[in-house]
């Protein structure tokens, strides 16, 4: 496999304040938007809440759905696509379980539980999966149905090589791999087409860059800084839409707590970053996730 590498080091940085309230005027408007988060729990339930971007931060109720996962078996959780079903929802995503990558996908009943007509089911796709940090999955699902449609599973191994998968009619196919992002902490996807993924990502030495990889083979990248310093206090970051920019969650499990962010559509260091606050809420899961639609609008940049 032809490979290329990508240096956090090497992007113009400008030092900013993680708490930042610099806002254009095309920044944005973070109050109608929100964030759909699932977590893990160490009994193996998963629990979704949505977290909307008032003032201050609100949080609807947590809904816990028991017996999706054995306890303490997922090591690694993709972003979950969640669409109605009946009086509850259809979800899907992948897992990592010890060595094992697998798809996953239940029904719920209105109440969040398991609808016992479509219970957990775990598709093994294959082994070799216990050295990596993180893994998610794009899915590309245009609007208009004339377009092409994509999904994509990325993942990170502990050496820090991020490695790509494209799935077609005969299933899973890897399609390149990159080096160079060993100091990254978190990665979560803002922006999408066909052609492209993009990444936000924070990394050990506290910058916040973004990561564009193309679709081409082999694989490359283009890194873009947006700050230089105070990030890494997050060992996860989370995000979805907000207009043409975002909503991003940041979790920092020293303290288990997590707090929220508007960011305008990627412009650079000049780009506009909103402290909305602490988020109400104890973060102490194992594992969290978004819970994206089917039909998952990405452009924040």
């Amino acid at each position: 496999m032809r490979t290329k590498t990508i240096s956090l080091a090497g992007a113009a940085v400008l030092t900013f304040a993680l708490c930042s309230t610099v806002v254009p005027a095309n920044a944005a408007d973070s109050a109608a938007c929100s964030l759909n988060l699932g977590s893990v729990t160490a009994a193996g339930a998963q629990t979704t809440r949505t977290i909307t971007a008032t003032a201050p931060v609100s949080v609807g109720a947590v809904t816990t759905t028991a017996g999706v996962n054995q306890p303490g078996a997922v090591q690694h959780i993709s972003t979950v696509t969640s669409s109605p079903s009946g009086t509850g929802t259809a979800r899907s995503g992948m897992t990592v379980f010890g060595n094992a990558l697998y798809s996953t996908a239940y029904s719920t009943l209105a109440n969040g539980q398991i609808d016992p007509a479509h219970p957990v089911t775990q598709s093994r796709i294959g082994g070799g999966w216990s050295a990596f940090r993180w893994i998610d999955k794009s899915i590309h699902n245009p609007v208009d149905p004339l377009e092409p449609k994509r999904t994509t599973l990325y993942a990170q191994d502990t050496s820090g090589f991020l490695k790509r998968w494209t799935l077609d009619e005969t299933g899973w196919h890897g399609t390149g791999g990159i080096g160079g992002l060993s100091a990254a902490k978190s990665m979560t996807l803002i922006a999408r087409e066909y052609s492209y993924d993009i990444y936000l990502l924070n990394n050990r030495a506290g910058r916040l860059m973004t990561v564009m990889v193309f679709g081409t083979y082999p694989m490359s990248t283009y890194g873009t800084s947006l700050r230089a310093s105070t990030w890494q206090v997050f060992e996860q970051l989370v995000a979805a839409p907000c207009g043409s920019g975002s909503l991003v969650l940041g979790i920092d499990r020293d303290t288990k707590s997590a707090y929220l962010y508007s960011m305008a559509h990627v412009t650079g260091t000049t780009t506009a970053i909103k402290n909305l606050g602490k988020v109400p809420g104890t973060f102490a899961d194992p594992h969290y996730f978004r819970i994206a639609p089917r039909i998952d609008t990405l452009r924040g940049q």
